[in-house]
């Protein structure tokens, strides 16, 4: 071999060295952040390919559901309470006295 390509690829292979591990890297990372957070891996021909789901995992998800769904409701409720507070505390005090004095007194 010529010497000058001998001292080019040996000037050149750190380079590609680093550039092949960093690439690696990479690829290994984004597999483990997919399936730590349980999206569809691709498989050598673009295909998805789901983790494997066991039993408790499902049951895990059912019951995340439904604690979902109660925190919403839940949330709405206090939504509603909150716009109550807030039409109290922005109305001026005069109609807020007269609306608790017309509770207090006597029904006709």
């Amino acid at each position: 071999m010529d010497p000058e390509k001998i001292s080019l690829i040996s000037a050149l292979a750190p380079t590609i060295a680093i550039v092949g591990v960093a690439i690696t890297t990479g690829w290994i990372v984004t597999t483990w952040m997919r399936i730590k957070n349980g999206y569809p891996l691709e498989g050598s021909w673009g295909q998805a390919v789901h983790p494997k789901t066991d039993k408790e995992a499902v049951e895990r998800i059912k019951l995340l559901t439904n604690e979902n769904a109660e925190l919403r409701a839940e949330l709405g409720s206090i939504k509603d309470r909150l716009g109550n507070v807030e039409k109290i505390v922005v109305d001026d005090t005069h109609r807020l006295s007269a609306e608790i004095e017309a509770l207090n007194s006597p029904a006709n």
